[in-house]
């Protein structure tokens, strides 16, 4: 859910960026006051602050009401794993502007801009490795979950907020079994558990064994490819997409509305 914001985010940057980049193309850019470049940044840079702002409340609001911060506590971890969900959360907006940016640099209407936006974000998504993950992908498509960003923010996310939990099965999850004649179900079933990441909520029974199918949430996350060791790694990789999004965006927007000089002008003398 948290990644929804991501169109209403681009809906709201995308009409302000072209308002204001009509009035720098009909008064400042002729007038030269500043150069195309500090109009660039100066976009991307004013959005940091309320990214920051709208993080602190977004974080507290979902971190600690859906209770992930419980996750933490079972390994002593929750200032780690607090601040670096913190972290993501923070480069998700920060990456989510500086994304819309990018789209609307060189395209005329909002509209249009948004439409391309919601596009490229649905494409993101669907190939992240959780709606489908990458071994059900076919081989042709594989390069894009490698290239979605949400593939690393969902990994860091999902890691940092739910990794190295315990999992209690609820009374209809269980998967009851009858044991061979004269077995206890811990003997019955060792080299099922061996083999799975399950428990056997009573060992010493002799019938109607109840077996849970996880034990820990690592044991899902491991199904989706994801891993807490990767958390940080992921944060980083996030960073390197939102300054691909600024380099894009200063790209684009030279490429596509910075006027050129034609070759009779550059051999005038």
């Amino acid at each position: 859910m948290l990644f929804t914001l991501f169109g209403q985010m681009a809906q709201q940057i995308m009409p302000h960026f072209v308002t204001q980049r009509s009035l720098y193309e009909a008064r400042e850019r002729p007038s030269k006051t500043y150069s195309w470049k500090i109009f660039m940044i100066s976009n991307i840079i004013v959005e940091v602050p309320w990214n920051m702002l709208m993080s602190v409340f977004m974080y507290v609001a979902w971190y600690y009401a859906v209770g992930m911060d419980r996750n933490a506590a079972e390994t002593n971890s929750e200032t780690e794993r607090g601040g670096l969900m913190f972290l993501f959360v923070l480069t998700y907006l920060i990456f989510t502007s500086t994304f819309s940016t990018m789209i609307i640099a060189g395209i005329g209407q909002a509209a249009e801009g948004a439409n391309l936006a919601n596009l490229m974000f649905s494409l993101c998504l669907m190939f992240c490795g959780v709606l489908a993950t990458k071994e059900s992908l076919p081989g042709f498509w594989i390069f894009m979950y490698r290239v979605s960003p949400f593939t690393y923010f969902v990994s860091g996310m999902l890691s940092s907020s739910t990794a190295h939990a315990k999992v209690t099965c609820a009374a209809n999850e269980y998967l009851t079994m009858q044991p061979a004649a004269g077995q206890t179900c811990e003997a019955y079933l060792a080299d099922f558990v061996q083999a799975t990441t399950g428990y056997v909520l009573d060992g010493n029974a002799t019938q109607d064994c109840q077996f849970c199918p996880a034990s820990s949430t690592d044991s899902y996350l491991a199904g989706i490819s994801i891993f807490y060791d990767d958390a940080w790694r992921n944060l980083g990789i996030t960073w390197a997409y939102i300054a691909f999004n600024v380099v894009a965006a200063l790209s684009i927007y030279w490429l596509v509305r910075m006027p050129k000089k034609t070759r009779a002008q550059k051999t005038a003398p």
